[in-house]
């Protein structure tokens, strides 16, 4: 048996006799560190590492800290105070000071003992990060959208599968009970034939234009730049990076891989994507921010769907999905749904009828798949496709026109000038 054909969790059981203890951790964890249910096994528990721990990423670490049979073991952030603050979280959860920070992902990524990971960086970041953890066999949980371009998403995807690691994006939507009763009502056919989707995700806005200054203490700016064209630091960093296009598509790709996701799973067409893709989008004039303030464009699908993607106020029903049937519609939002005919929200899906993967707790999936081998509810593939419908809208508004895609072959059809807009160069020393 090949280290391929064994979970990690076997391979330590069948380690003879040596345990975790032998590279710097205890063999049982106490109960009061994790959980009233009592210590857990080292070769029962999952080890973590968190790369990137600003807002999003330390809530994904805080997650994980709430269950028994994850530990985590190191963080990782360009920015020592995100790194500190994180370690102090998870020393405080733990109650010793045993968690270990990192600068550099790669040297957290290469520790032997750390199985599973935990990713939330900006969005140029994601893919260089995923190749090197998922050759290294590292499961991985990690923030959508997927990847910064298609042909990143495309790599990132057929490498997590060639090295058969667990994946979970962070599209969490699809864990939640209302998002999952919708795309059942429309999978069961209770709108009849879906004609038309709209899309609504937020619209742009963008902070001040701020002018050249020092980097704070504690940050590493050509690190966080990596493979990004270098530019002074002008103050983007923990949150203002998503309206420049060298490392964001703003709220549209910030967003895609939630209600687009959504969106696709009620359709059924989480293994596909579009074949036809037109609109516009409204870009700022002046100054360093380049994102669309405002977009909206229509994909074609090959069934014959038509979906609409645009800012929350090009849409009649604002954020979320809508999908248009010839029996009525159906809506859904965070913390919200409605349905024509009302009642329609209230009806049950059968025993006998199409059931969608069921989870209510997003994190908790990722650790039961990573102890199953299972597939999570997010996998890699349906992120990837998620992130394409954005990515796709995104190029035929920077061209200004209609583009035709072969989702197949994942290429636009007959067009080299779009074609070349599906990778971007990656600044040396970085690469794929």
């Amino acid at each position: 048996m090949t280290r391929k054909d064994m979970s990690r969790r076997g391979f330590l059981r069948s380690a003879a006799g040596i345990s975790v203890g032998a590279v710097g951790f205890p063999y049982l964890v106490s109960s009061s560190a994790l959980g009233a249910n009592g210590a857990v096994a080292a070769s029962e528990r999952i080890t973590l590492g968190c790369i990137g721990v600003g807002g999003q990423g330390t809530g994904n670490m805080r997650s994980f800290l709430g269950k028994k049979e994850a530990q985590v073991v190191a963080v990782c952030d360009i920015d020592q105070r995100n790194a500190d603050r994180a370690k102090g979280f998870v020393d405080k959860r733990y109650g010793n000071a045993d968690c270990v920070t990192y600068h550099d992902f790669r040297e957290l990524i290469a520790r032997n003992d750390v199985d599973a990971l935990s990713l939330a960086m900006p969005d140029h970041w994601h893919s260089i990060p995923v190749v090197m953890a998922a050759r290294a066999g590292k499961d991985m949980y990690a923030e959508k959208p997927l990847a910064r371009t298609i042909h990143e998403a495309k790599v990132m995807r057929d490498t997590v599968n060639r090295y058969h690691c667990i994946w979970q994006t962070g599209s969490w939507q699809r864990s939640v009970e209302n998002f999952h009763h919708g795309c059942e009502l429309v999978r069961n056919g209770r709108i009849g034939k879906v004609t038309r989707v709209e899309v609504g995700l937020p619209t742009g806005s963008p902070g001040k234009n701020n002018l050249v200054q020092p980097v704070p203490a504690g940050v590493d700016w050509d690190f966080w730049l990596g493979p990004a064209p270098w530019v002074p630091f002008r103050g983007v960093l923990h949150w203002d990076w998503r309206w420049m296009m060298d490392y964001s598509g703003g709220q549209l790709t910030d967003w895609a891989g939630h209600h687009i996701d959504i969106a696709h799973w009620g359709l059924g067409l989480d293994d596909t994507g579009p074949v036809e893709i037109e609109g516009k989008g409204v870009y700022p004039q002046e100054g360093i921010y380049d994102v669309p303030t405002e977009y909206k464009f229509t994909c074609k699908y090959a069934n014959g769907v038509e979906m609409v993607v645009a800012n929350d106020k090009q849409v009649p029903k604002g954020m979320g999905t809508v999908w248009y049937g010839e029996k009525g519609w159906v809506h859904v939002d965070r913390g919200r749904q409605a349905t024509n005919p009302p009642e329609l929200w209230k009806e049950v899906i059968g025993a006998e009828e199409t059931r969608l993967y069921n989870s209510r707790d997003h994190q908790q999936n990722f650790l039961d798949c990573v102890k199953s081998r299972q597939k999570t509810i997010t996998p890699i593939e349906v992120a990837c496709r998620s992130i394409s419908v954005g990515l796709l809208g995104e190029i035929a508004m920077l061209l200004g026109r209609k583009v035709q895609w072969d989702p197949q072959k994942e290429l636009f059809v007959n067009d080299d000038e779009a074609n070349r807009l599906l990778s971007r160069p990656m600044r040396a020393p970085w690469h794929l």
